[in-house]
């Protein structure tokens, strides 16, 4: 076969040799089963099955399990897995990364290892970059997995889920012809987020796979865990999510204090401060530092002389926190606000994410400045980076048209290769060199007047932008030139699927953020078409893509000028960019700006020159690294945390499971707590009797971990900001990190077994006696010297009553210094005083 005289380099070539036979193997087996009956596919599924069982391998079912899911597909779908898909279900199978290019068929390509995995039992995680492509594909790809047998649920945000249903076959006919871009909700019934888990292929973004781990160990009992264990996942746009993601990691928070007029007497301030003057603005790092202008400036407007000792490190984060909303954060760019409510905009995808908020009181300042509603401020109650949740999962794959530019941060971070699959048809698209123009204006000018023209002779244009406020730009430059087109952005994304769709009608010309409308393949003539639409649109030339701007990461480029030439179609590309550009203004050099100038070239009119080109990419391979950078940061931070947050976490389980031997292994580390410890535990397991007394130490053991570990993460964001500034006195901030961080969970670890010990001490054990009937809400009740706390199940979850500790009445009397009353010997202020 020719595909494979190609070389793609050391691990693709290996790879394709070995797949070879594989391949041969499917396509041999492909006639046995043109003739099997519909009402066999499930069989062969219980078939499969069952040789697992009795200890045949995945890869000994390989071939034939393929044959069976293409022979699915055609009678499903209409769609046979060509042999290049073939081969791009075999890398992912075996743990890989598959770069296909765009338009040859990735969704079709997943179902083959995710059908094969599924067979196992434990269960295939299809990860997608949002909420509508897990839809769609479920609803697409679900009639392949009914048809052999196999159960397909979705996990989608603000808590809903839902299963695939297969009853409504009437809107067959409907999902045929606009599935692809339309989600046809009668083939979705709403189901638990445990039902969705359990199914055997689930779809889901990965913000929710991340959120729903942080949230099941939170969980106050069984009942609330809603994933099974990790086996296997195909990640969807993989260097989107495993990289471009990979920078921020996933926090989950619970609401804290009202903090509504700081935040306003400090947006107040901040808007009175000049940049440059009063602080500057580090655009490379997203980072302001105050002058010290600045900071008189401030203490004025306070009434105060020195705001470091007078009113300490909280005013400075609020200082700090509003001038980063007033200088780094931008309207339509950023975020958008939407009905009084200040929305993310993700920086990636251009689309918008309700229900996200910003940490450490950024979201706060936004809504200061933006004059909406101040929400409480939240404290982190749990998180993690993508890179170690990614790493729970036995094997992991993803998919990909642009992965090969960071295969090594692929391969170093993850331990996943990159290979190249070759395209099913040679790949015919023009790409053509980047226009450079020295103003902004004289860009917008010129590709206005490009656009009209392409449009004047019917071409399709898809015009890439880098957000929202520039798509707005565009389209004021277009609607001069008399150009009709359509806007896609954040602000209308729940229909992008059906507008991108259309974006390969003669004479369309649409506005899009670069990644808007992914995983929408754009046809010539439209979706549908008739074979008359294609052939005009592809004589014309087919879809002209023109980004308007150089990306920070090349594959993003990549990505946009891949929306063309799908399938072996014609299609052109040409970026248009400026020397006001973000990319060149921050990371470029002055060299371009003073030759544009000498030269005397107008601001409209462009250059094509290899030294500026060779400076852009320059600026493009800086920026990457400096991400790069960025990343492996987050990562190193996070790893001190993971061994903290597994000892956490076990610890929550075994309490979750009422496991005998883990509360009876906790009982034995906190014995030597006190010297009357283990009397103590003696005395009120007899009085409670086994079974009320495990049961509250499992509860009180529940609270005390959850309590403890939100502060702790509280402390340890805080020492991450201050480690920072050791840098100056020569010491190496993640060492001090690593470090200070662990001593802080030692001393949590004791305050954690001196706390437990307090409450079985002052556990009511007449209260544990207590029917039933008499006691229906299951109220367990610690008395203290004090008032008391109570523990209650009404509501499946752990609910105290009271102060936010549950020993703080006892300290009423105390003084800071005092030593704590608990018994631990440390002063108060070291133990239930902070």
């Amino acid at each position: 076969m020719g595909i494979f005289n190609n070389m793609f380099g050391n691990a693709s070539s290996r790879f394709l040799s070995q797949a070879k036979p594989i391949l041969e193997k499917v396509n041999l087996l492909e006639k046995d089963f043109l003739e099997l009956p519909d009402e066999d596919f499930t069989k062969k599924t219980l078939e499969f099955k069952d040789r697992l069982q009795k200890g045949e391998t995945l890869e000994d079912i390989l071939p034939e399990a393929f044959a069976l899911v293409r022979e699915a597909s055609k009678r499903q779908l209409g769609e046979r897995h060509y042999d290049v898909q073939i081969l791009g279900g075999i890398a992912l199978h075996q743990g890989n990364i598959s770069e296909m290019k765009t338009g040859e068929g990735k969704t079709l390509v997943a179902t083959l290892p995710a059908y094969l995995n599924a067979l196992s039992g434990k269960g295939v995680h299809i990860i997608t970059v949002n909420d509508y492509l897990a839809r769609r594909d479920a609803v697409l790809m679900g009639q392949i997995y009914n048809f052999l047998g196999l159960s397909v649920g979705v996990i989608n945000s603000q808590n809903v889920s839902y299963m695939y249903d297969p009853k409504h076959t009437d809107a067959d006919e409907k999902r045929d012809e606009v599935g692809e871009f339309k989600i046809i909700y009668e083939f979705l019934k709403q189901a638990s987020r445990r039902e969705a888990y359990s199914a055997d292929i689930t779809y889901g973004t990965n913000h929710e796979y991340g959120f729903d781990y942080l949230r099941d160990n939170l969980a106050t009992s069984l009942d609330g865990i809603t994933q099974r264990e990790h086996n296997f996942a195909i990640v969807d746009e993989v260097d989107s999510i495993l990289i471009d993601e990979a920078r921020t990691p996933l926090i989950i928070s619970s609401q804290g204090n009202e903090s509504e007029d700081f935040y306003i007497k400090f947006y107040q301030i901040a808007r009175q401060l000049k940049k440059e003057t009063d602080y500057k603005v580090d655009e490379k790092l997203k980072a302001i530092s105050l002058t010290d202008e600045g900071i008189n400036k401030a203490e004025g407007l306070l009434g105060i002389e020195n705001i470091y000792t007078e009113k300490g490190i909280k005013y400075v984060h609020h200082l700090e926190t509003a001038v980063k909303a007033q200088a780094l954060f931008e309207r339509d760019k950023d975020y958008v606000v939407k009905e009084g409510e200040v929305i993310i905009v993700d920086p990636f995808t251009g689309r918008l994410q309700p229900g996200r908020r910003w940490s450490e009181g950024i979201h706060q300042a936004i809504e200061a400045k933006e004059g909406v509603k101040i929400e409480k401020e939240s404290r982190t109650s749990g998180s993690i980076t993508f890179q170690n949740y990614f790493k729970f999962y036995k094997k992991l794959s993803g998919m990909t048209g642009t992965a090969e530019t960071s295969a090594e941060e692929f391969l170093k971070v993850y331990g996943l290769e990159v290979i190249v699959i070759p395209t099913n048809r040679p790949m015919v698209r023009l790409d053509r060199s980047d226009l450079i123009y020295q103003t902004e204006k004289g860009k917008f000018q010129a590709i206005a007047k490009k656009v009209k023209d392409i449009n004047q002779k019917g071409q399709p244009v898809l015009i890439g932008t880098i957000s929202i406020e520039k798509n707005e730009l565009l389209s004021t430059y277009l609607k001069q030139e008399g150009v009709p087109h359509t806007i896609l952005n954040a602000k209308n994304h729940e229909k992008e699927g059906e507008i991108i769709a259309q974006a390969g009608k003669k004479g369309a010309v649409t506005i899009a953020t670069n990644m808007a409308g992914r995983g929408i393949d754009i046809k010539l003539g439209g979706n549908p078409h008739t074979e008359k639409d294609y052939e005009e649109v592809k004589n014309l030339g087919g879809l002209f893509v023109l980004g308007t701007e150089r990306h920070e990461a090349r594959r993003i480029d990549n990505q946009l000028r891949g929306r063309s030439g799908r399938q072996g179609d014609p299609g052109e590309t040409q970026f248009f960019v400026s020397l006001e550009d973000d990319l060149m203004r921050i990371f470029g050099s002055e060299k371009i700006q003073a030759m544009m100038g000498r030269f005397g070239i107008p601001e409209d009119v462009p250059i094509e020159n290899s030294f500026i080109g060779r400076q852009l990419e320059g600026a493009q391979a800086k920026i990457e690294g400096f991400h790069f950078d960025s990343r492996k940061h987050t990562l190193e931070y996070d790893n001190v945390m993971t061994h903290q947050r597994n000892i956490i976490y076990n610890r929550r389980k075994k309490m979750l499971m009422a496991d005998r031997d883990g509360i009876e292994e906790l009982l034995e580390s906190i014995k030597n707590t006190r010297e009357d410890s283990e009397k103590i535990i003696q005395e009120k397991r007899e009085k409670a009797g086994e079974e009320a007394f495990f049961e509250t130490v499992r509860r009180i053991a529940l609270y005390t971990t959850d309590t403890l570990w939100m502060e702790h993460l509280e402390a340890m964001d805080y020492l991450r900001s201050s480690v920072n500034l050791r840098a100056y006195g020569q010491r190496e901030p993640i060492v001090e990190y690593k470090k200070e961080g662990l001593s802080m969970f030692k001393e949590m670890e004791e305050v954690f077994k001196d706390q437990v010990l307090s409450l079985i001490e002052s556990m009511d054990t007449e209260s544990l006696n207590v029917s039933k009937e008499e006691n229906p809400s299951n109220t367990i009740v610690l008395t203290s010297h004090s008032e008391p706390v109570e523990f209650s199940d009404l509501d499946k979850t752990t609910q105290i009553s009271g102060s936010s500790n549950p020993t703080a009445n006892n300290s009423k009397d105390l003084g800071r210094n005092d030593p704590c009353w608990c018994g631990s010997e440390k002063k108060f202020k070291k133990c239930h005083g902070k």
